[in-house]
Parts: structure tokens; C-alpha cells; sequence
């Protein structure tokens, strides 16, 4: 287990912002989790786990040991005709999970390929897209708990799960490192093809309507919107959907009959967040190296020489913009990084 001091994250997050950690260490074992708390503990100094960096923005130079979850492993824990349950290591990547679930005969995550990030981030999101979330199939999360230093399990039901949201994330901030997660995937290959155009793009192309093509119509549907971070700097969606009442909605719907919105729990309404922003016109929007995608409303982009402010700054101009139009509040999905008030001594994300 090596530490590093002074550690360039510009390969760790997907925006490409070249911040430094003081400290960074890649952990492979719960063991050396609870190891590096410690090293933590004794320099007096924050600890702050990464995944594969997709879902954050890295404003300034980190005074923390920055911890990168590299806990690999799948294996089948339980199994019958109809399901199997899995364990997964936090550092497995989780699209390539997806790949090798369905190549195995295993369903259930096919809607939610080509996310970006790591497994261990999962939870921390309740990742979802095109009808389905992580909740639907989680069946408990393996953590360390930071104020213990032991090793627990959680069950779906106490992660908390909401739309977007978790007790990682919420009630229980920066108390818990992820280590494994435990899916019940169908060995029965059903599928959900109600949300968006999914059923649309895999009729277009004349084929049947399996998990394998639901996978591939999603893939082709999200390489069509969203960049590549590889080549252009981003985190994916860079904000939620607000949900709004019935009521709330109806009165937009007179004022702007093309508004887009999808049922949510019962009486209330998930607004779709890129339809707002586009009809603001921030679509297309690039100032110096920093921008709004010309695909898709929803992703914030880096160029190339942009700065984690600057980006900052333009989500904060969007959200103003949506707000005086629609009387609707945009809720960011990345978490920033250092935040004086949230990252404390030994308590992060």
C-alpha cells in the first residue's frame, strides 16, 4: 500500500481539473480502508474516497489523503433457477459490470448501461436512468463505518434510497466507505422499455426487443447525447430533475404547453431539467474553455484549460435562469470538493 504525497488528480476526475491531493493512496482491501483512516487520523488530516472521479468537481488543491477504491472482484453469492445474487467490489467499473452481467444470462442492469463511475459510487447516487435506479435491484451495501473502524452491511432498506439520493449521501455523509455491494439480478430475461425512446430506437433498427438490445439501443441513445470524458472533460448529467407537485405543474403546463415531465411518486411531477435549461438557451453555450454541450442541455463540458470555478459560475447562472423562468430550483449531482463545510477531519465523501 503506497502513499503518495502531492498527487495530481487530473487523471481522477473526468472534468480534467488539475488539482493536487496532499496525500493518495489506492486501497484494494477493507484492511487497508481502515489502514489509511488511520494514517489519516495520525497526519490530522481529512480523508477523501474517489471512484473513478465521474461524479465530482475538484474546485482547489486538497489538504486530505485522497483515497482511490480499487476493491475488485465479482462473485456469485447465492443462486436459484429464477435469480442469482452477486458481490461486487467497489473498484469494479460499472459498465463493464453491466457487459458481464448480460453476457452471464444475469438481468436487471441493462437500462442503466454506459454510466460512468464505479461501482462503490453506485449507492452513493442510487444511479438510474430510463425507468430503472439501483434500488430496484440492491439487495444490501458492504462499508466501513468511519466512527467504528469495523467493517458492517446495510440492507437497500437502510441506505434510504430516493430519487438521486441515500443516506451515503444525506442523513449519513462521509460516515460510511463502500466496499462491496450485493445485486439480486432475474436469470428471467424481462424488460423495461416504457421510459424514453428505448423501444423506438430498437424497432427502428428491426430487431426484438431483448435485454442484449435494450442494452445496445441505451448505449447508442447516450454515445449520441453525452461526450465522451475521455475526450471532452465532464460528469454526465450535471443536474438532477426537479420533482414538483401536480398543482405546481398544471400552472406550467398553461404557461408553456411543450414542457416536458414524466410522472414521479403520487401527486407529484419529475420535470425534465435539459428541456428547462434548453429553453433558456443555454444549449450549445461554450465560454472560453468552458460550456454546455450542443446535445445534450444537461452536461456541463470542459475543453481542455477550463477551471472548476469557472464551471461553477455558469451552473450557477443556469440555475438563476431556470428559476426566474419556470419558479423551479435546479439541485446540482456533483459533489464539490474541498467544501470547508462538509469536509471535516476524518468525515468525507
Amino acid at each position: 500500500m503506497q502513499i503518495i504525497e502531492q498527487h495530481s488528480l487530473r487523471d481522477t476526475n473526468t472534468f480534467g481539473f488539475d488539482v493536487s491531493a496532499r496525500y493518495f493512496s489506492a486501497a484494494q482491501t477493507p484492511a487497508e480502508v481502515i489502514a489509511l483512516l488511520e494514517f489519516a487520523d495520525q497526519k490530522n488530516l481529512p480523508l477523501l474516497v474517489l471512484g473513478e472521479g465521474s461524479n465530482v468537481v475538484l474546485l482547489d488543491n486538497l489538504d486530505a489523503l485522497v483515497l482511490k477504491l480499487m476493491i475488485s472482484g465479482v462473485e456469485v453469492s447465492d443462486e436459484d433457477n429464477d435469480s442469482v445474487t452477486l458481490r461486487i467490489g467497489a473498484g469494479e467499473n460499472w459498465h463493464q459490470l453491466v457487459m458481464g452481467c448480460l453476457a452471464q444470462g444475469y438481468f436487471g442492469l441493462e437500462n442503466l448501461s454506459l454510466i460512468p463511475g464505479s461501482v462503490g459510487a453506485a449507492p452513493v447516487q442510487n444511479i438510474g436512468a430510463y425507468g430503472v435506479e439501483l434500488k430496484d435491484v440492491l439487495c444490501s451495501v458492504e462499508a466501513v463505518d468511519r466512527r467504528s473502524r469495523q467493517r458492517i452491511i446495510l440492507s437497500s432498506e437502510a441506505c434510504q434510497f430516493a430519487y438521486r439520493d441515500s443516506i451515503f449521501k444525506s442523513a449519513e455523509k462521509g460516515r460510511y466507505i463502500i466496499t462491496h455491494i450485493n445485486l439480486v439480478l432475474s436469470k428471467i430475461a424481462t424488460t423495461n422499455t416504457h421510459y424514453g425512446a428505448i423501444e423506438k430506437e430498437i424497432r427502428a433498427l428491426g430487431l426484438r426487443v431483448t435485454p442484449k438490445t435494450v442494452s445496445d439501443a441505451i448505449c447508442r441513445l447516450r454515445l449520441e447525447k453525452l461526450p465522451d470524458p475521455a475526450k471532452v472533460g465532464n460528469a454526465g448529467s450535471f443536474f438532477k430533475n426537479p420533482v414538483i407537485t401536480q398543482v405546481q405543474f398544471n400552472e406550467l403546463k398553461q404557461r408553456f404547453p411543450e414542457i416536458v415531465a414524466y410522472s414521479d411518486a403520487p401527486g407529484a411531477i419529475k420535470l425534465a431539467a435539459a428541456w428547462l435549461i434548453e429553453f433558456c438557451a443555454w444549449k450549445g453555450y461554450r465560454k472560453g474553455d468552458i460550456g454546455v454541450h450542443a446535445k445534450q442541455a444537461l452536461v456541463l463540458v470542459n475543453y481542455g484549460a477550463g477551471q472548476a470555478d469557472e464551471l461553477l459560475a455558469l451552473a450557477n447562472s443556469i440555475s438563476k435562469s431556470v428559476r426566474e423562468t419556470f419558479g423551479v430550483t435546479l439541485e446540482m449531482e456533483p459533489t464539490v470538493y474541498p467544501d470547508t463545510t462538509r469536509v471535516t477531519r476524518g468525515v468525507s465523501d
